[in-house]
């Protein structure tokens, strides 16, 4: 029969051999696909004369009045929509994963203490008013680059209102 010995050589040696076509893979990738992603991918649209896209893709894009859409949010919808939020964030003063949301309604953009901000906030100015917050709900990533908030965002703008209204129900 076989000794144990030999059985365990030779599992060693596949564990091996798959350990160094992985770490080959990984090399491999970072040397020729450098930030090789969907969100880094260059993408040049090719518009030729007379095609209907062209006129749609010069036209800047529909202003909303956030004001006027937040003055008609609702709060309660934006509470079904806190389910997205809570495995970060919290709002009962204490930090998760991100800052505490009580209050961030008014509050200074980088001001939780005890929390390490990654510094991409700053770009969004000095405090959440209702416009800083409907933008960067909109798409974190793009609003702050180089936040290391992972969340997509919310595209529909009266989701983001009634988030905002929400968030605005809570006080420190």
């Amino acid at each position: 029969m076989f000794d144990t010995m030999v059985i365990t050589k030779a599992v060693a040696g596949l564990c091996a051999t798959f350990l160094l076509f992985l770490v080959g893979k990984w090399a491999g990738e970072a040397i020729y696909m450098p930030g090789h992603s969907a969100e880094h991918a260059a993408v040049y649209p090719i518009i030729e004369e007379g095609d209907s896209h062209a006129a749609a893709a010069e036209e800047p894009a529909e202003q909303i009045d956030v004001m006027a859409l937040y003055e008609t949010a609702d709060a309660e919808a934006g509470a079904g929509l806190w389910r997205n939020c809570q495995s970060c964030h919290k709002t009962d003063g204490s930090n998760g994963t991100g800052p505490h949301l009580d209050g961030v309604v008014g509050r200074a953009i980088d001001s939780v203490d005890g929390f390490n901000y990654s510094g991409a906030l700053l770009a969004m100015g000095d405090t959440w008013t209702v416009e800083a917050l409907f933008h960067f709900l909109g798409n974190p990533r793009e609003a702050a680059p180089g936040t290391r908030m992972s969340f997509r965002g919310l595209s529909n703008p009266q989701d983001r209102v009634n988030m905002i209204a929400y968030l605005a129900t809570f006080s420190h």
